[in-house]
């Protein structure tokens, strides 16, 4: 089994299934320095390898879940080239780099659950606009704050919010940088549900977790990866791949006990996913 690593910016456990990874620098805002970007995929390359992780929750301590990124992490490391061509480059690729860190988060094998609460600001939108799902406290607020700083968001929002929202809100949000309250967010599509205080935004997000990770964690997958090819290809194309994949996973033996369960009388128990591991990876 995976050891879990240890971590700075969070807080990381693992229980029936269930993982939670939670920001965990509350007099710091929770802010996103460049350890947050290098503990965070350290997280999530172990939660994958181990292979009994079902479902993973994302959430924070404090008044806000996150400030969003520090300005320590809008540059790489090393001497600033003189050439603008070269410079252009390294920004380039280091941007990249900071962007893989919330698509891995698309990319898991199981989903993700943001769980917020007070601000939510600049890369913490980002962070959550590549979760599967969204809940927040009722004091939580979104605010797209590139904008308010003389920059385009550039860390997946412009990509992925304008798939969750309406397309005008949306525009407005990213041109305004205007502060979206609870409510709105729930109104918008946003945000799944919005709870009162923190104690029952977490048992609350925990339920929806623990109810995942009864499942067949290999339909879930299933289910996710081909939720989010539809999502970027055609009707078409998203049932072409979708019978390529059922092809393929669906030879195993959930099917049978789900139906031997049912016959039972009695919840079905299926099986973790292989730890990647195990596959050389």
């Amino acid at each position: 089994m995976t050891e879990l690593p240890t971590l700075s910016r969070f807080t990381l456990t693992v229980d029936a299934g269930v993982a939670e990874l939670t920001l965990s620098v509350p007099e710091e805002l929770n802010r996103m320095p460049p350890a947050f970007w290098e503990e965070l995929p350290a997280a999530l390359e172990a939660l994958e390898a181990r292979g009994d992780v079902r479902v993973l929750i994302i959430a924070s301590t404090g008044k806000h879940f996150t400030a969003g990124m520090d300005v320590s992490a809008f540059d790489g490391s090393g001497a600033t080239p003189t050439d603008r061509g070269h410079a252009g480059e390294r920004s380039r690729r280091h941007l990249l780099k900071l962007q893989d860190v919330f698509s891995r988060l698309e990319r898991a094998r199981f989903p993700v659950i943001a769980a917020t609460q007070g601000g939510c600001v600049g890369g913490g939108v980002d962070l959550i606009a590549a979760c599967d799902m969204r809940y927040c406290r009722a004091d939580a607020f979104f605010v797209i704050q590139e904008i308010n700083i003389g920059l385009a968001a550039d860390v997946g929002t412009l990509q992925r919010l304008p798939k969750l929202i309406p397309a005008g809100l949306m525009r407005e949000l990213a041109y305004t940088g205007r502060r979206m309250f609870a409510e709105e967010a729930k109104a918008s599509g946003l945000v799944n549900a919005v709870f009162e205080d923190q104690e029952t935004l977490l048992s609350e997000v925990r339920k929806i977790a623990r109810s995942i990770a009864e499942k067949s964690p290999l339909a879930i997958h299933s289910s996710k990866e081909i939720m989010n090819y539809a999502r970027d290809h055609t009707l078409e194309d998203a049932l072409r791949y979708q019978a390529v994949w059922m092809g393929a996973l669906t030879q195993g033996g959930e099917l049978a006990e789900a139906f031997r369960a049912q016959r039972a009388g009695e919840a079905p128990s299926f099986k973790d996913l292989p730890p990647l591991e195990a596959q050389g990876k």
